[in-house]
């Protein structure tokens, strides 16, 4: 078992199509490819899960316990032949002063050797004291090699080869020529996610064929066998004790909806619940569940399709009514309002939520958020004033919102609905903007599962509209 650490000197400088490349070369050769993302993110990971034919975990110091995240690597990888892990901007950017939370930090604890990804682009000579600055800032980090990335072409690779060989005893392992053909398209957020992209695999393929060529893979996986993974532990890091009753949870998992940390849904199954797929897009009825979670996702690339499915819209509006538990996070609390606009045009959804998501062209929320539950929090477990670190990251904005009778969380930083709030309540319903992930210390999925198998417990009416 090994392990490389993908980094860069700065954010866009191709680290990400260069890990996905690596993943998707590595695992044409046979081998069992492990790739971890640092960071809150949902879309490199599709990607990266895509390429390496395994799931990718995140890793994430605002979230998550220094040694929580020693166990989720030792724990995944485990029977892996290497795992891959790609942080995210600079190797030492950071939220805090002391880069306790950098890359360069992430690689520490793990004891990952580094590889910089350098956008190369207009530069020669001083190629050599970006390098040789990057190792002098932290000694204990290991870089073990660059990959030039964006080249001009043959010439170009030549004078920086010379360059690192003469002033650094770094290896180049890999030089990348400019290639459009190899990007990936973008959007607000990002990426777009790889469960949209009709010819993702066969893009894949192709950014994998080119590192292949342009990278010295054995080189690699000799580095990557230098550094063994941190230890496994006996179980799950996001393992969570058993559901008090047979359960069947209904998730959205489509083109519209599909942003949703693998953990989660493992912590869930782990504890014996069902998860039954439900596509918001073509779907009539709901399925036979005890409790539906509509994550996130772009509701707004497929509104006119969501807005079409009147049938799901009124079984959804319907089984809330009714008493469902449900928790929607960012696209699936837009997806339960009255409507969604985005550049003009509007469209009905689901209307259980009385106010209208609106698409802005700068994120209205970004980045880490911090929340305390409220006394009207419904799920059991949780405690009032519990404090939960966790992320958003949204353009849209809930507009013309008739105040609500109780809301979930405060807001003690961040966005959420209106600055203050976050997590709107409604009979068995709670819808955020905030992302949240099952951690040591924030089982929300725990919580989540007992407050279905509670209302379940009441012998409430069924809420399916169609029989197994």
């Amino acid at each position: 078992m090994s392990q490389l650490f993908i980094s860069a000197a700065h954010k866009s400088s191709g680290k990400t199509t260069v890990t996905l490349g690596l993943c998707a070369a590595l695992h044409s050769r046979g081998l069992d490819v492990r790739p971890f993302k640092k960071g809150p993110d949902y879309i490199d990971p599709m990607w990266l899960q895509r390429a390496a034919g395994h799931t990718c975990h995140n890793l994430d110091f605002y979230t998550m316990q220094r040694e929580e995240i020693r166990d989720t690597v030792g724990y995944y990888a485990t029977g892996a032949d290497i795992s891959i892990i790609e942080g995210n901007k600079g190797l030492y950017d950071g939220l805090d002063l002391d880069g306790s939370n950098s890359n360069a930090a992430l690689a520490k604890l793990l004891g990952a050797p580094v590889v910089l990804v350098l956008d190369a682009r207009g530069m020669t000579r001083g190629i050599a004291p970006l390098i040789l600055g990057y190792q002098a800032f932290d000694p204990e980090i290991r870089i073990a090699g660059v990959i030039l990335n964006q080249l001009g072409g043959s010439r170009h690779e030549s004078k920086l080869r010379a360059v690192i060989e003469h002033y650094t005893d770094v290896p180049v392992l890999g030089a990348v020529g400019k290639d459009p053909a190899l990007q990936i398209l973008e959007r607000h957020l990002g990426l777009i996610p790889s469960n949209e992209q009709d010819d993702a695999d066969r893009q894949i393929g192709r950014i994998g064929d080119s590192i292949a060529a342009q990278v010295e893979l054995d080189a690699l996986i000799e580095l990557a066998q230098s550094a063994p993974l941190p230890a496994a532990p006996g179980a799950s890091p996001c393992a969570i004790r058993p559901a008090a009753a047979p359960l069947r949870i209904g998730i959205a998992r489509d083109e519209a909806f599909g942003f949703y940390y693998p953990g989660d849904l493992e912590a869930m199954q782990q504890a014996g619940a069902e998860l039954v797929p439900v596509d918001t897009l073509r779907d009539r009825q709901l399925p036979d569940i005890d409790g539906l979670i509509i994550g996130g996702g772009f509701p707004e690339s497929c509104m006119q399709q969501l807005a079409d499915n009147r049938s799901l819209r009124q079984a959804i509006h319907a089984a809330i009514e009714a008493g469902l538990p449900c928790y929607a996070e960012c696209g699936g609390l837009m997806y339960l309002t009255r409507r969604l606009t985005w550049k003009d045009r509007s469209s009905d959804m689901v209307g259980i939520i009385p106010g209208d998501a609106v698409m802005h062209e700068r994120p209205q929320g970004r980045g880490y958020v911090r929340l305390a539950t409220s006394e009207d929090f419904p799920w059991p477990g949780a405690g009032t004033g519990t404090e939960i670190a966790a992320h958003e990251f949204h353009y849209s904005a809930l507009e013309n919102l008739q105040d609500p009778e109780h809301w979930a969380f405060r807001v003690l930083r961040g966005a959420g609905i209106d600055g203050r709030h976050d997590g709107y309540v409604y009979r068995n319903l709670v819808a955020c903007y905030t992302h949240q992930r099952t951690t040591r210390s924030n089982r929300w999925t725990q919580h989540f599962l007992d407050f279905v198998a509670t209302c379940k417990a009441r012998e409430t009416p069924p809420h399916a509209t169609e029989q197994r």
